[in-house]
């Protein structure tokens, strides 16, 4: 399949360190015809600005992604768009390969795979939504298609998915009523009926949890207000009513659980417990008495494409023991035009983490004996040679690696 023009849009808010890490991977994008369109609060709209890229900048400064995301479609050229959160980073091959399905003109939306913190296990691969936003882990090991229903349908992760533009458009695009949360899965079920969703598990991205106004950096919730509100909204969409006080009860409970299992871990205490208690009922309460417009179709954008300077690159590997680790990250650094992976190896069999780097290049740290994968051994012998060939094939099927 051809990769199709592309129009990426990122939403960010207060977040501006974290945008930029993600614009500066998005600019060792494989794919060779692709504007960036970045929907931002004036501050990193001001950062990403100094950056002396040709990007589309909209400025926005409210807490809801679906505006946020409706205003970036406002500017999208490209018969495709695609959608990424400033605390993500792509892949170099992830556009190319996500919208390579649109080559099938049936196809309307398409989806990835997603790592996790440590930039090696999943936190997200495939399921499918329902009309009660109850996920259905999907088990799917290759490319392929999926046909859903306004009932049931591919749920597409939002830091990872593209659809087709003008579908997406004659649906209404986003519903704002979804500040955050069901957003997309409130899509993917309006879409379901107009064409088959793809699920790429190779275009990746590695997505971080960066700290926001509804939680922190270590994930504890701060407020549990638009989950409650989004889903309220989603329910009173999509499931019958009848249903209401039964997903009320199953939400309580599942946050419940999520509640108390972040109080025996010692991140909350019983104040914090009842303050988010209340804000997941007040956010039940608003959502169930928040108007539902319907949702027109949008307008065709008439802005030409912005093309961001990218294409392939070849890549290369920087491997070393832990006392090099300096000199390596220095060299890459400086390396300018490659796809640089660093791999740094101590003598101990501590876990591995990888994560790409504001300077522009990939890191990975561990030990020689420890694990990458975490569904693999706590503990092999091997050698230094031998590991780093191991994790460089690992990383191949999503990078360049020589």
């Amino acid at each position: 399949m051809t990769a199709q023009p592309a129009s990426v849009i990122v939403v960010s808010r207060h977040r501006t360190e974290a945008l930029k890490r993600c614009v500066a991977a998005l600019t060792q994008q494989d794919h060779a015809q692709f504007e960036l369109i970045v929907v931002a609060d004036p501050a990193a709209i001001a950062a990403v600005r100094s950056l002396d890229l040709p990007l589309k900048l909209i400025a926005f400064d409210e807490a809801n992604i679906s505006a946020a995301r409706n205003l970036g479609l406002s500017q999208a050229a490209a018969a495709v768009v695609a959608f990424i959160d400033d605390d993500a980073v792509a892949e170099p091959t992830w556009l190319s390969r996500l919208t390579a399905a649109f080559a099938d003109p049936q196809v309307v939306a398409a989806t990835g795979f997603v790592r996790g913190r440590n930039g090696i296990s999943y936190q997200w691969q495939a399921c499918e939504v329902d009309a009660l936003g109850q996920d259905h882990p999907l088990a799917i090991a290759r490319d392929s298609l999926h046909q859903g229903t306004p009932q049931r349908a591919v749920k597409t992760q939002g830091t990872n998915c593209a659809f087709r533009r003008d579908a997406l458009l004659a649906v209404g695009g986003f519903d704002p009523g979804y500040r955050f949360f069901l957003d997309e899965a409130d899509v993917n079920l309006r879409m379901a009926h107009l064409g088959p969703t793809a699920i790429i598990p190779d275009a990746q991205v590695h997505h971080g949890f960066e700290a926001s106004a509804r939680r922190a950096a270590n994930r504890v919730p701060l407020s549990l207000y638009d989950i409650a509100a989004s889903t309220a909204i989603f329910l009173r969409r999509h499931a019958p009513m009848a249903d209401l006080d039964q997903a009320l009860k199953a939400l309580s409970l599942r946050e419940a659980a999520r509640i108390a299992g972040h109080r025996r871990a010692g991140r909350l205490d019983a104040q914090a417990e009842t303050a988010l208690l209340i804000s997941l009922a007040q956010g039940w309460r608003d959502g169930l008495a928040r108007p539902l417009a319907p949702l027109a179709p949008l307008p065709v954008p008439t802005a030409p494409l912005l093309p961001l300077p990218s294409g392939p690159r070849p890549g290369q590997v920087l491997a070393g023991r832990i006392w090099q680790k300096r000199r390596l990250i220095a060299q890459a650094a400086a390396a300018k035009g490659l796809i640089t992976t660093v791999i740094v190896l101590s003598a101990t069999a501590r876990p591995h983490r990888h994560s790409f780097q504001p300077e522009g290049f990939w890191l990975q740290t561990g030990g020689l004996f420890g694990p990458s994968d975490r569904q693999g051994p706590r503990l092999r012998l091997t050698s230094f040679r031998r590991r780093i060939a191991e994790e460089a094939a690992r990383l191949a099927p999503c990078r360049p690696i020589a």
